[in-house]
């Protein structure tokens, strides 16, 4: 039976540390290892170093996944509104 580790949270200039050491030449295998990273999680950091300078998600999203957040809130807006519309008629309805 394998312990779940509890989630860690890093810091910035952790991050970027960490992505300055593989890009200075140090073996990704090594950092993941001496750091206990998980590797998925290490190369999305050196991604979103290389694509933006920052690991916040919002600064690392292409323009079709802001469209497709900007939508999907948009919908539900208007799914409320319907619903809202709908018990208004009802109420009228009965009166």
């Amino acid at each position: 039976m394998t312990e779940r580790r509890a989630r860690r949270t890093f810091t910035s200039e952790f991050k970027h540390q960490m992505v300055q050491l593989y890009e200075n030449g140090k073996p990704r295998a090594d950092i993941i290892r001496e750091y206990e990273l998980n590797a998925s999680t290490f190369d999305r950091w050196v991604t979103q170093s290389r694509n933006s300078g920052s690991f916040k998600e919002k600064d690392n999203r292409t323009p079709e996944e802001d469209e497709l957040i900007k939508l999907r809130k948009e919908n539900q807006r208007l799914k409320m509104e319907k619903d809202i519309l709908k018990q208004a008629a009802l109420i009228m309805g009965r009166k």
